[in-house]
């Protein structure tokens, strides 16, 4: 585990974007099982300006929760998240999201949640990112990171709808809920003990 976690962040490290123009804020759209488990860590990682949960990688013009839960819409439950380069890094986010965040090995599933609206998925904006995912899971996959093989899929990103008002900040409020407790907020105390210099109390909300 150990040696996972060391190459996991030595490779967000060495991985640059200087060929990205910089900006005030940026954009990466995450997919990895229940959507409230990667805003609620996301939203604990300094530097994100916002997290919202919603659905994107689909056909259908603005889905509702049912429908997308169907499985009939191609979407999947996804985060769009918003964040300052400056106190963050594309990089940074892109280890919290493989290490912390959600199992990169598990097809069409996370945990309890099955079929391909919870599939794993780094969506790019541009080259740029595209170009940096594809060469990050790359030296993951070379360096053996994780015992199975990743099946994360990179693709364009095109519309992000965002999901209805009760699924946004889910886990801030409803830190109770048996299935944050059992499903998610591990999540967040390992985003904690793994990157505590990204780690941020309270969350952004």
């Amino acid at each position: 585990m150990h040696r996972r976690l060391a190459t996991i962040l030595a490779l967000a490290a060495t991985l640059g974007l200087a060929n990205q123009a910089p900006a005030q804020t940026a954009t990466a759209v995450f997919s990895g099982g229940c959507f409230w488990g990667i805003e609620g860590v996301f939203e604990h990682v300094k530097g994100v300006v916002s997290a919202t949960a919603g659905y994107a990688g689909g056909t259908a013009e603005s889905p509702s929760y049912e429908e997308v839960s169907s499985g009939t819409t191609g979407h999947a439950e996804s985060v769009r998240v918003v964040y300052d380069p400056s106190q963050v890094t594309y990089q940074q986010l892109l280890a919290v999201f493989f290490t912390v965040a959600h199992d990169p090995t598990q097809l069409n599933r996370q945990g309890p949640d099955v079929g391909t609206q919870y599939r794993s998925i780094v969506f790019y904006g541009d080259s740029a990112q595209k170009q940096t995912i594809d060469a990050y899971i790359a030296k993951l996959t070379a360096a053996k990171t994780f015992k199975a093989p990743i099946v994360t899929q990179v693709a364009p990103l095109g519309t992000f709808y965002p999901a209805e008002a009760y699924h946004q900040h889910y886990m801030e409020q409803h830190p109770y809920s048996p299935y944050i407790v059992y499903n998610d907020a591990p999540k967040v105390r390992n985003l904690k003990r793994v990157f505590p210099t990204l780690y941020r109390e309270p969350p952004k909300s």
